[in-house]
């Protein structure tokens, strides 16, 4: 492996290994593009805009959209866009996750998306999110949004030895309520370690424990966050947190030829777009002939189907095409214009082949690890992508001969979807879905080829690069 490949295969396990949860692959997110010399600017305030800059700017810190406004953009010329999620199938914390069963303390979850919940039993597990916090008394309080990660292993969803399950093996059927709730400890320790924290150093009783979420949520688990975040227990006012697998993203494989890791549906494809949108804006050089405006939109909650203030089914994007064309022209009519210029990749991973479950695919459609992006098509919509988008996207790998891959799914199973669809429907834009191929989605533990980050930073790097020059060679609506 080359070393710039395996530079930009090193680069997507530190921001793995950094995103244990979608609000912390927008801090990633936003660290690497203040790096690279984008402006943060914030959808509250006015936006003052330049061709030839960088701006970010973040929704409920789990959406991100970063865009470069070309030297020669004017309002009315198109956006080239690569869209992609933050979010993954999860367990997250109940609104109260206090549980105690059998003399253990368990912590009460909901599971979030499509998850294979098999895959979280007999895991090293934690808990990671966003915390609100009080800061000050009175009327001098204020409330900060923070972001808290338990680095080590706190808690474990025991599976049922097989002497007490002998049909096991015929098929093991997850029950989401009973079954899912992870150990935190058991009753007879948190006790003693409740008994210590309630009386401080001094002796004196701990106040700061007498709080109405202790009834929520357990004395114990509170405490650790609030040690994790520099806190009292008390001064939590409320959160958004998930269990988290501990074990770290990493290259493997007898020829280190694969990734291992969580979440590469769908933060492989976040991170080989945020990537390539950074080098291919690297300097006012990169977009000093560029006439339209590249840009990248990382949604959440397209686990879970987009419906939400931060999805992919809200307005944040068209709101950004709409503020960025508006500021350079007041005339309302530019903005229907850009949008028919503009074009969309739809970034999601792909289903690779399994050699186990050959059947489960259609025999002409088979992805392969290494084989490059994949174009997802539907007869029925569920993709986006027609014959113009799928061959712009085929031809920009052309001109830089990388490998491109199809993929349909049987006629006789159901299709997933993604953000495609919903933007495509939403906004009028030119849409393809493509996405690298994977095997084990929606595990806790998943796993793609080192090839394919390579050709998919290549692909979207390609498309910021030459989509305009292309484009101007097609016609269409004549």
């Amino acid at each position: 492996m080359a070393k710039a490949e395996s530079s930009v295969v090193s680069d997507l396990i530190d921001f793995l290994n950094a995103s244990p949860t979608a609000f912390h692959a927008v801090d990633e997110a936003k660290r690497r593009v203040k790096v690279a010399g984008y402006e943060q600017i914030f959808e509250k305030g006015d936006w003052n805009l330049q061709p030839g800059k960088k701006y970010f700017f973040t929704r409920n810190y789990s959406t991100i959209v970063a865009f470069a406004i070309g030297k020669k953009y004017i309002a009315g010329n198109g956006f080239h866009i690569v869209g992609a999620h933050t979010d993954s199938p999860c367990l997250k914390l109940k609104p109260v996750s206090k549980v105690s069963k059998g003399g253990y303390l368990e912590v009460g979850v909901q599971t979030y998306g499509g998850g294979l919940w098999h895959t979280w039993f007999d895991r090293d597990l934690t808990i990671a999110g966003r915390m609100i916090i009080k800061e000050g008394k009175g009327d001098s309080a204020s409330y900060s949004h923070k972001l808290v990660r338990i680095e080590e292993p706190i808690m474990r969803i025991p599976t049922l030895a097989i002497h007490l399950d002998r049909g096991v093996n015929d098929g093991f059927k997850v029950n989401a309520q009973s079954h899912l709730a992870p150990v935190l400890a058991t009753a007879a320790k948190a006790e003693l370690n409740k008994t210590a924290a309630e009386n401080g150093p001094d002796g004196k009783p701990n106040e700061s424990l007498n709080s109405s979420s202790i009834q929520k949520h357990h004395s114990l688990l509170l405490q650790i966050l609030a040690d994790k975040a520099g806190c009292k227990p008390d001064e939590i006012c409320d959160f958004e947190l998930q269990a988290c697998d501990t074990q770290p993203s990493i290259v493997a494989g007898a020829m280190k030829e694969f990734v291992f890791s969580g979440r590469l549906d769908n933060l492989c494809m976040s991170f080989c777009s945020l990537k390539a949108l950074i080098d291919a804006t690297v300097s006012e050089k990169s977009i000093e002939d560029e006439s339209g405006v590249r840009m990248v939109a990382l949604f959440d909650h397209e686990e879970v189907g987009s419906s939400s203030a931060q999805g992919a089914g809200s307005p944040v994007m068209f709101d950004a095409l709409s503020r960025i064309t508006t500021f350079f022209s007041s005339d309302s009519q530019l903005l229907e214009k850009a949008i028919q210029k503009s074009f969309l990749v739809s970034a999601d991973m792909a289903h690779a082949l399994h050699p186990n479950y050959m059947d489960k695919h259609e025999e002409n459609h088979q992805p392969k690890l290494h084989g490059g992006l994949v174009i997802k098509h539907n007869a029925n919509q569920r993709y986006a992508t027609n014959a113009v988008t799928a061959f712009i996207f085929r031809e920009i790998a052309a001109n830089k001969n990388l490998p491109v891959q199809d993929f349909v799914v049987r006629n006789d199973m159901p299709c997933g979807s993604t953000i495609g669809p919903i933007l495509a429907s939403g906004t009028g834009i030119r849409t393809v879905d493509i996405g690298a191929p994977q095997l084990s989605m929606h595990s806790i533990r998943e796993m793609c080829a080192v090839d394919d980050v390579n050709h998919s930073y290549h692909h979207l790097k390609a498309f910021f690069e030459d989509f305009t020059a292309l484009d101007a060679k097609i016609a269409v609506d004549i």
